[in-house]
């Protein structure tokens, strides 16, 4: 019988069978930014450790960069320590690292893939949970804790557990309006926000393969928002394609190797699975959050559930989040108004996220009253949106353009909510608090919709405007 990729990278990268049961696994891409490594690397200063292959770990800042103003020292105290902090670590370690101002500079599951360092068949860690992004290449990527950055950064390895491995297919063609970001929102609607725990997702189907190589990133991205550590897609063409030429891919002869051994590691055409999935691309819409987790979401065109009509074990998190969220059970979510629209975040803040955007908005006007702002995902995906001329759309529109950076998707950085504003967001999580304000309201949505809310001032079905 054939085997997953999964099987075939983690048997390659394991070094030993722990007594707990777990395995010791070999980390052949670390990647670090300023908030969960400071603590890591002080524990290998108490322990009188270095880092074990500093030519494996890269690092960036993005979380508490500010996306307005980046003259130093930053205005906020502690963000600058972070961020000093973090240069003096790599300087002493001789670890690569991008800092603020400089070309490679951006969220670090954006640059990751556009500088050739997210290759097929790696394992791939960074102490940020979306680290499931990478495996759009055929990688397993995953999120770890500050304790386990420091494992990596002093041995190259990590213990963990073995998940199940699941595969989700999505067949068929997607509907005009639809977009990658509403194919993730749909997975984790149908299969819950614990479905996936202790599987990794193999995303396959029609569906999967049309698509580009950074609409399958956002499909990733959002593997742990569905309860799954990994969430991957086969390498194929597309992937070759995409890596080409990149700063960190292998080139010449070594190209070509390389190439035979990715496509070695796909999925073999009869290869077990623990469980399998089929959804229907066709059945896609564009597609809403409406609650307080992203599983809580709904096609544009529906109506809010009513409690008492979900599954038992929904019910008691429904009725916390319409009591949050201020809406009401069986009305319409088009229509909902908002107050603020952010366009990025590691899971849609790509050159053809912001090409979308701006289709939508070119030639409008952003609502009265409401604040709408566009953050690339690099210095290099900002240098291609303004060769484009995509800012000056956006900024005619009356968005506001900023510099690269995490920005509203969590708010470590001045990019907050205020109060009770309800936000249209790109971003991945739409928790309680996430975007900076305690009481502060969160709709995920794609790129696209979110431009249709920013000048509509409402959730607006963006095959409207198309």
């Amino acid at each position: 019988m054939g085997r997953s990729l999964f099987d075939k990278v983690w048997d390659l990268h394991t070094v030993r069978e722990l007594d707990s049961g777990q395995t010791q696994l070999f980390i052949g891409l670390h990647l670090i930014h300023e908030v969960t490594s400071p603590q890591a690397f002080q524990m290998l200063r108490e322990a009188g450790l270095k880092v074990l292959y500093p030519n494996r770990t890269f690092a960036t800042v993005d979380h508490i960069v500010p996306t307005d103003d980046l003259a130093r020292p930053l205005k906020d105290d502690l963000a600058e320590k972070m961020l000093e902090a973090l240069d003096a670590n790599c300087r002493e370690f001789a670890i690569p690292f991008f800092g603020v101002g400089t070309a490679n500079q951006g969220i670090v599951h954006v640059i990751g893939p556009e500088l050739g360092l997210t290759q097929p068949g790696m394992t791939i860690a960074c102490g940020d949970s979306h680290t499931s992004t990478h495996g759009a290449f055929g990688a397993i990527a995953f999120g770890i804790g500050t304790s386990q950055v420091r494992d990596v950064l002093a041995t190259q390895t990590m213990a963990l557990g073995r998940p199940k491995v699941r595969r989700v297919r999505v067949t068929g063609k997607l509907g005009g309006g639809v977009y990658a970001k509403d194919v993730t929102l749909h997975v984790i609607r149908r299969l819950g926000v614990n479905g996936g725990v202790g599987y990794a997702y193999e995303y396959a189907g029609d569906v999967i393969q049309n698509m580009s190589m950074e609409e399958r990133l956002t499909v990733c991205n959002m593997a742990i928002e569905g309860g799954a550590r990994v969430g991957y897609i086969n390498p194929d063409e597309t992937t070759f394609a995409y890596l080409k030429g990149r700063a960190h891919s292998p080139s010449g002869e070594a190209w070509d190797k390389a190439v035979a051994w990715w496509k070695s590691i796909a999925s073999d055409a009869d290869a077990r699975f623990d469980d399998d999935v089929e959804l229907a691309g066709a059945e896609i819409a564009p597609t809403v959050t409406w609650g307080i987790n992203p599983g809580q979401a709904l096609g544009v065109d529906e109506k809010l559930p009513r409690p008492e009509e979900l599954p038992d074990e929904e019910r008691a998190t429904a009725r916390e989040a319409f009591e949050f969220m201020d809406l009401t059970p069986g009305a319409p979510i088009a229509g909902t108004p908002i107050d603020v629209a952010f366009i990025g975040s590691c899971t849609n803040s790509r050159i053809s996220d912001l090409r979308e955007a701006a289709r939508v908005v070119k030639g409008r006007s952003v609502k009265s009253g409401v604040r709408a702002l566009v953050v690339p995902g690099s210095r290099a995906v900002k240098n291609a949106a303004e060769a484009e001329g995509l800012h000056e759309i956006f900024r005619a529109a009356g968005f506001d353009w900023r510099e690269p950076g995490c920005s509203m998707c969590l708010a470590m950085n001045p990019d907050k909510l205020r109060g009770r504003e309800i936000c249209a967001s790109s971003s991945n999580r739409n928790f309680k608090g996430r975007q900076g304000s305690p009481t502060g309201r969160t709709l995920l949505m794609s790129p696209a919709m979110v431009a249709a809310a920013a000048v509509s001032g409402k959730v607006t079905d963006v095959r409207e405007m198309l």
